[in-house]
């Protein structure tokens, strides 16, 4: 199994979607300083995940929500599933 999430910056406004097949593991990389992108900006809280057989259809479905064609479904997600009120 793979799955595309949503975490949520606990101290700024900002949201961090990405595929993993391990997603408690990547969180806690996240919340550790592992990952340079996600560093400034600890911690972290998971939001959303959705569940994919093949790494494949995972990183897809993580290109489609990064790109226009997935922008609207995004702010969707991220305005129900946000505890901030939907900002991104």
């Amino acid at each position: 199994m793979h799955f595309v999430y949503f975490l949520q910056s606990q101290r700024v406004k900002r949201f961090y979607i990405w595929s993993s097949a391990d997603i408690e593991k990547r969180v806690t990389q996240h919340n550790s300083g592992y990952t340079k992108s996600t560093k400034p900006y600890r911690p972290w809280v998971l939001i959303y995940s959705e569940k994919y057989e093949t790494k494949s259809a995972a990183e897809k479905r993580e290109w489609c929500l990064k790109h226009p064609q997935g922008y609207l479904e995004k702010k969707s997600i991220i305005a129900q599933y946000g505890s901030h009120g939907g900002f991104a």
